[in-house]
């Protein structure tokens, strides 16, 4: 099978405009600037592992992106619609990825390539009950359809609609995300 492709999903970090459950405990500036650390954070991780990746990118232009992440970086415009539409996009085999789980390692995601070239699917459940990575080996659009996304049941959804069709998945690690103020006191460094 080919290698898969990393989907890292990266939003720019404009105040007001990223992390914005974070905004009542940290403002406008301070939840931004978080979220820049993180994308950031997770940019270096993806590069450790030495898997192919692209940034799947929305809220400024490439040219924006690229003056932050640097030039050397793949950029890819996520488009229109609910976050199911913009992943369903990403060309399989993939392993897709947000930029809000701290203690993801190259580690994990060399798992997860590894996991493909078996399974068709491999998960990260993140700890809220969503998954921090998805790694699917054929296109798979009925993953992203009418799902309740940011709710508590996004990773056990996707394992049940992966099991009603009869096939197999691996789960790696879970590992806790930051989205909420209650969540900051895990990762006093990435405060500003």
């Amino acid at each position: 099978m080919l290698q898969p492709r990393i989907a890292l999903f990266a939003r720019y970090p404009t105040p007001g405009r990223c992390k914005t459950r974070l905004v009542p405990a940290l403002g406008p500036q301070g939840a931004a600037d978080i979220h820049r650390r993180l994308v950031e954070r997770t940019l270096d991780t993806i590069r450790a592992s030495g898997l192919p990746f692209t940034v799947w990118i929305t809220g400024a232009d490439a040219g924006a992106f690229h003056r932050w992440l640097g030039r050397d970086v793949n950029l890819q415009e996520q488009g229109s619609g609910d976050l199911g539409d913009r992943l369903a996009r990403v060309p399989a085999p993939m392993i897709l990825l947000g930029a809000d789980i701290p203690d993801l390692t190259a580690e994990h995601l060399r798992q997860a390539a590894a996991a493909l070239q078996h399974a068709p699917f491999v998960i990260g459940p993140a700890e809220d009950g969503g998954y921090y990575l998805l790694g699917c080996a054929k296109p798979a659009p009925y993953l992203f359809v009418d799902m309740a996304w940011g709710g508590d049941t996004v990773a056990l959804e996707t394992r049940r609609r992966i099991a009603a069709r009869g096939l197999d998945c691996v789960m790696l690690d879970p590992r806790a995300d930051l989205d909420r103020p209650e969540d900051l006191p895990r990762w006093p460094d990435l405060i500003p």
